[in-house]
């Protein structure tokens, strides 16, 4: 009988135990708590050197923040890396190989390192103040050659011996000497003749000044570059020349103040923010600087084809006087051919219309054409791969064809080959160290997922590395035979897996801390993705959450994810994961959830990722009302219990349907959202929206704050203080507008201590209480 009562005790302890640590029933404040509570997933994986150790960020032990671990492939340990030993690891990543792979340079606290494998014999190259960066082979492998401040240097494998290659000087120095009078000459004479000491010095500085303009012939000329900033100094293969990138930083703009109301010293205190869209913008200019015969010589740009292309939009703006002028440009990289005097210079207009792939022979500074990519709308997608195959063929990214895909081109013939091609992306892309794969990720298998191959360049043929559905980071081994994948599934935030660089190669787990024992108590949903039809015909994927027990009323959310720019429709841990925690608690009170890649979203070509040119709250908003129609279609969802919400770019479209499509939405919660693009930043908008000054219809089409007459259900707005991003200063416009229009069915939440992604969970909790508060008071009334 003890035992029994023992047993059950032991029991009973258990259970309680095991109900105190349990999630369900879902609350707010149990999802939006420090997201350390639902595990650590590793992160930024990055391979050793020599591919014996595996490092990355990773949190097992709850600690106030990740530290670095490595995993030894050998003994197939995982270790926390010593934080006096952090400063004396290097990355795979970081090394760069001469031509032969024999030997490697690296910069690590501002040195400069150097190693020849086979032997293992290293040197540290310089040990000073100042620091040095971006080493290079060149002089056909027998030196290296790195930059310190603006100039290069180059150190000899050989002999040790560092020289200056290059003399940097932003202005000629002045004529600083003051002109004297007739009294300040004669003191000085008098002070020359009265004293031996000062003629004396006077003499020898004479004389050493006429022994260094004798000298100054075996000295570098002085290169001038003005009040221009230098980026990216590179230097040819076989050392003859030197690329500089030149811009202006242009500081005309001026900058909003942001207050910083909550502080130490009790004073409010102004964040210095950013410039708006339209400010003044910079551009650049190459410099070549030819060694041989010591002169350095400004790339001209003028006769790039389509320099002079007008962009379409003017031809809204009939009565607006346009002439031909030469657009500015921006150098964006410069790349020397691996064993000859030739670069590929990649350039973008300002405008952001055009990208020239140029090929530059740097003795005569002519420019040739080797691709162009026009696009009305702008420049964009996943494209920023390339570089050389050989002397000859070189290889980048490019949406000609509505998708980004792989191409080559003959520097020499001019002859174009696609690698890849479909209704699909290749979203990454890099060449083996052989020169004979490439190594791609792509979503053919379904937009939704991604997968790492192996794509052959003799005869195309493509070799499915990783099989798990879901999302497939991968970072590959240095000698290029092992895979370190961050794996994820919907419903499964990431771990560490390793496995072969070969087709049907099994993946082993390393890591099994990503969800914590109170994560895996609730049942989340691996929400399925599905497709609607928009009115245009366009394909919207859309991931739903179905509620096992749809409440009476039949009521559905709409999530509206930030960015634009952003893929959230997809098979893989998102990144707004207390998003997803939220629609599975709106799920278990009754609710449909509908979270959509609207137009302008990524991961689906060109086409969708410009859907929304010149009119924001356009297509993209259209998308959500067409998935409002969609839940009431198939679900029976009811069209006046119809929520919509969303942060930043979801926080403008809830007010771009509220104010434009009402009765659509009975509720919106939108949270820092852009109420004006023409106070957004210039990086972003102008893409979109070109600039207020050149395009005011597409500003005054877009921005919430011209259509805020048009509200007429219930609006909760919340947004952060000190948002840096989205200025709170949006919000107090809009406020005021929304004053004077007379509304009262709308109401404003401030969070004194918030940028424009929350940190405090106590932030988070206030947040999402009342988006859930305000969706129970009106779509289940």
């Amino acid at each position: 009988m003890k035992n029994i009562l023992l047993f059950f005790a032991f029991t009973l302890t258990g259970y309680i135990g095991l109900s105190q640590t349990r999630l369900e029933p879902l609350t707010v404040e149990k999802i939006m708590r420090d997201p350390k509570w639902i595990g650590s997933s590793p992160s930024d994986p990055e391979w050793s050197a020599d591919g014996k150790t595996l490092y990355f960020q990773w949190n097992p032990d709850n600690a106030p923040a990740d530290s670095l671990y490595a995993f030894d492939v050998q003994s197939g340990k995982i270790n926390p890396v010593a934080v006096s030993q952090k400063s004396l690891v290097v990355f795979a990543r970081n090394l760069v190989y001469n031509s032969a792979r024999t030997q490697y340079v690296y910069a690590r606290d501002g040195d400069i390192f150097w190693q020849e494998i086979k032997s293992g014999k290293a040197k540290q190259i310089t040990q000073t103040t100042a620091p040095e960066f971006a080493p290079a082979f060149s002089f056909n492998d027998t030196k290296v050659v790195y930059q310190q401040g603006d100039n290069l240097f180059a150190w000899d494998i050989t002999t040790g011996e560092t020289r200056q290659l290059i003399n940097i000087q932003k202005e000629k120095k002045a004529d600083t000497e003051k002109k004297k009078n007739i009294q300040e000459d004669w003191l000085k004479n008098d002070q020359l003749q009265l004293l031996e000491m000062l003629r004396e010095r006077k003499e020898k500085k004479e004389a050493t000044k006429a022994y260094n303009k004798t000298t100054a012939s075996t000295a570098l000329k002085p290169v001038y570059t003005g009040n221009k900033n230098i980026r990216n100094a590179r230097i040819s293969a076989g050392g003859n020349f030197i690329s500089l990138i030149l811009f202006n930083s242009n500081t005309e703009g001026k900058r909003t103040i942001i207050p910083n109301y909550v502080t130490e010293s009790g004073f409010t205190e102004d964040i210095n923010g950013r410039t708006k869209v339209g400010a003044p913008f910079s551009s650049g200019e190459l410099m070549i600087y030819n060694r041989q015969l010591d002169t350095a010589y400004i790339i001209n740009t003028d006769s790039l084809p389509g320099i002079n292309d007008l962009p379409d939009y003017v031809k809204d703006y009939p009565g607006r006087k346009t002439k031909e002028t030469k657009r500015p440009v921006n150098i964006t990289t410069v790349q020397w051919a691996p064993g000859a005097d030739a670069a590929v210079v990649s350039i973008r207009s300002v405008d952001n219309k055009d990208k020239w792939i140029m090929l530059l022979d740097p003795g005569t500074g002519i420019l040739s054409l080797l691709d162009r990519q026009r696009d009305e709308a702008w420049i964009g997608g996943p494209i920023n791969n390339a570089g050389w195959i050989n002397n000859e063929l070189y290889w980048f990214q490019s949406e000609v064809s509505g998708y980004s895909h792989l191409y080559t081109v003959n520097t020499r013939t001019k002859e174009k080959k696609a690698l890849t091609g479909g209704s699909y992306e290749v979203q990454n892309a890099a060449l083996s160290s052989d020169k004979k794969y490439f190594y791609i990720t792509t979503n053919q298998v379904h937009p939704g997922e991604k997968q790492f191959y192996r794509l052959h360049i003799t005869d195309l043929r493509q070799e499915r590395i990783t099989a798990p559905e879901g999302a497939n980071e991968v970072t590959v081994s240095p000698d290029e035979t092992k895979l370190a994948t961050l794996y994820s599934y919907s419903n499964k935030p990431a771990e560490l897996f390793l496995q072969d660089t070969k087709p049907g190669s099994k993946a082993r787990q390393l890591t099994y801390k990503a969800q914590s024992d109170e994560f895996k108590t609730y049942p989340w949903r691996a929400p399925e993705v599905i497709t609607f039809k928009a009115r245009d015909g366009g394909e919207v994927y859309a991931r739903l959450y179905k509620p096992a027990n749809p409440h009476p009323s039949k009521p559905a959310v709409i999530f509206v994810h930030g960015a634009g720019y952003l893929q959230n429709a997809h098979k893989w841990w998102s990144s707004y994961f207390r998003e997803y925690m939220f629609h599975n608690l709106l799920a278990d009170n009754g609710y449909y959830v509908l979270d959509m890649d609207y137009r302008a979203s990524a991961g689906y070509g060109r086409d969708w990722r410009t859907g929304i040119y010149r009119f924001m709250g356009g297509k993209d908003l259209t998308d959500h009302i067409d998935g409002a129609h969609y839940l009431s279609n198939t679900f029976g969802v009811d069209p006046k219990r119809i929520g919509i919400y969303g942060g930043s770019y979801g926080g403008f479209i809830t007010l771009m349907g509220l104010f434009t499509a009402p009765g659509t939405f009975a509720a919106g919660a939108a949270l820092r959202p852009v109420t004006d693009w023409a106070h957004y930043n210039h990086g972003y908008t102008s893409n979109i929206l070109n600039t207020p000054a050149e395009d005011s219809i597409a500003y005054r089409k877009s921005s919430p704050v011209y259509h805020a007459e048009g509200l007429k259900d219930e609006l909760l707005i919340c947004h952060g203080v000190v948002d840096v991003n989205v200025h709170f200063q949006d919000v107090v416009r809009l406020t005021q507008r929304l004053i004077e229009l007379g509304k009262d069915n709308w109401e404003v939440a401030m969070y004194p201590v918030e940028d424009h992604g929350f940190v405090e969970p106590s932030s988070w909790t206030d947040e999402y209480k009342r988006i859930f508060k305000l969706f129970e008071r009106v779509l289940k009334k």
